[in-house]
């Protein structure tokens, strides 16, 4: 290990520590400081006597559960549909199923009250169809946060699922069948315990983004409130000692979830040294129509947000009022989007913002991997660990301990001030996506044969050499991966945004949102389609380039 190596782990591993573990641990010593500098747990005596705290606790708790629940009833049997089994159409309707991940949270969840909401297409259409006099129904409360939890989230368990079964040894499943065993016997002891995995690393996920959701029980919450919420109406108030408690509370959940999953460990492989069973035609006709019947119909139906935004964006300010679908249509908004620099300041904003987090996350978690699997370093695994932190604790914790953080002057215990600058965001938005980049190219890297590196240092290429003539090309799957993941999630935050943006910072879901209340609502749905079509854009360019690479 060369002392440059060290050098530069110790420096990889301080700097992560101060823009990730210490935000944290000042939040944890501001929730027992008093407005006088004294020690107390005053804040956390009010917490624990408040009822309030206490529901919104729980209420975070038990949506999370039951989006977990909600997400795997609907996305297993979807997986185990497209995977399996054979029948017109199923290629083109499995891409369509998986569309809400190209929805970000903001604007999933516009689409789904202009929709599904009390004033949206489907409740005027059926109050028109019945003649009522009031709206049909509500979309408001812990209902209709879980409505679009299970909307957005039965992709975890979709694709997690549906990967797992493409790696199952098919001679496992005849082993089981030529023992006498049926399909149902075959599929719940042989099949689900070899997708354990898939389904707790979805679970956890699904857990993980619930406990987290902002947009969902912002808009849809009214008087339901969870502890994301909380946390920012009771800042709003100007109470940031129990702001802080509730912060710490909230992590700590997170972290328990975690730790009752098992870490996130795989404690077992879907995969094996045998193929994966090809898809089965559906041998009954009348099945077979049915499954292509059902199929269409759901993407249709999982089409029907993304069709909202877009007819949305065609209505001219004050023209739709009472009408089941809006009178009149017009291209004006676009027009106004891309031709007037206060409209188009958010749309380079978040994509200056979001490009600049993607390449220095990616930057680092290629340091990372190279510090943790070649020649591993000594503080190789406290990095590791640093970039992970993130992922656990809900965005929200996050954008207050960094608020915390660097909204003070005093250089002298590595506090700056970064509140109100350019780039408060831009560090939330790194600090945030270095779990998705340091996870993909951490993977990446593990697979990789080191004897093709050692090869090319034997033939006399030096380190930096081999790291761009060899290691980054074999890694540009993994490269891929991460860096959409990353691009499309600081593109559409909103989360981290909404605590930490200023007027000249503000990103394209803070612009959606304002342009809702001031109720220019095709306005904000043609920033919500610009925001959808550059998330699918990027998709579709990340997996062009992994198929390339292959």
């Amino acid at each position: 290990m060369t002392p440059a190596r060290r050098g530069l782990t110790a420096l990889l591993a301080l700097l992560l520590a101060w823009v990730v573990a210490y935000p944290l641990l000042i939040v944890a010593l501001e929730s027992v400081r008093g407005q006088h500098g004294e020690w107390t747990l005053a804040y956390f005596q009010r917490f624990l006597a408040e009822p309030r705290e206490w529901r919104a606790l729980w209420a975070s708790l038990w949506t999370s559960v039951a989006s977990v629940g909600l997400a795997a009833v609907l996305g297993v049997p979807l997986a185990f549909l497209f995977e399996r089994y054979e029948f017109p159409g199923r290629r083109l309707i499995g891409a369509l199923v998986a569309l809400p991940a190209v929805l970000p949270p903001l604007v999933g969840v516009i689409a789904f009250l202009f929709l599904y909401g009390e004033t949206g297409f489907i409740a005027r259409l059926v109050q028109a169809v019945l003649r009522l006099e009031e709206p049909p129904w509500r979309l408001e409360g812990a209902w209709a946060i879980l409505l679009v939890h299970a909307y957005s989230m039965y992709v975890y368990f979709y694709l997690f699922t549906r990967a797992g079964l493409a790696q199952l040894d098919h001679a496992a499943l005849e082993a089981a069948q030529s023992l006498g065993a049926d399909r149902w016997r075959t599929l719940r002891r042989v099949t689900l315990p070899l997708l354990a995995p898939s389904l707790k690393g979805a679970a956890l996920l699904t857990f993980m983004t619930a406990l987290a959701s902002f947009s969902a029980p912002y808009i849809f919450g009214g008087g339901f409130r969870v502890m994301t919420t909380q946390i920012v109406f009771t800042r709003l108030n100007g109470e940031y000692g129990m702001a802080m408690v509730q912060t710490v509370v909230l992590s700590l959940l997170g972290l328990a979830g975690l730790w009752l999953a098992g870490g996130g460990a795989t404690v077992a492989r879907a995969g094996g040294k045998g193929v994966a069973p090809r898809p089965q035609p559906i041998a009954s006709p009348a099945l077979r129509l049915l499954a292509t019947i059902g199929g269409w119909t759901l993407g249709v139906f999982l089409l029907l947000p993304h069709a909202t935004l877009v007819l949305l964006s065609f209505v001219p300010v004050g023209t739709w009022t009472v009408e089941t679908f809006p009178p009149a249509y017009t291209v004006a908004n676009y027009v106004q989007l891309l031709t007037e620099p206060t409209r188009l300041r958010p749309l380079g904003n978040s994509l200056w913002m979001a490009t600049l987090a993607t390449v220095v996350a990616m930057a680092v978690a290629v340091a990372v991997g190279l510090l943790a699997t070649r020649k591993r370093a000594p503080l190789a695994g406290l990095v590791e660990r640093l970039i992970a932190v993130p992922w656990l604790v809900p965005g929200t914790v996050f954008a207050v301990a960094l608020a915390s953080a660097f909204s003070v002057h005093a250089p002298w215990v590595a506090r700056i001030i970064l509140v109100g600058t350019v780039w408060i965001l831009p560090l939330a938005y790194v600090i945030r996506n270095l779990p998705l980049a340091g996870r993909a190219v951490l993977a990446g890297f593990r697979a990789l044969d080191p004897s093709v590196e050692e090869a090319a240092h034997s033939l006399g290429a030096g380190r930096w050499r081999t790291l761009r003539r060899v290691t980054l090309p074999l890694l540009r799957p993994a490269l891929a991966a991460g860096a959409t993941l990353a691009f499309v999630t600081a593109l559409g935050d909103f989360v981290v945004s909404i605590i930490l943006y200023t007027y000249d910072t503000r990103p394209l879901s803070l612009e959606i949102l304002s342009s809702l209340r001031q109720g220019d609502v095709g306005v904000a749905a043609a920033y919500g389609v610009l925001l959808m079509l550059l998330s699918a854009l990027v998709f579709a360019l990340g997996s062009e380039r992994e198929v390339v690479a292959r």
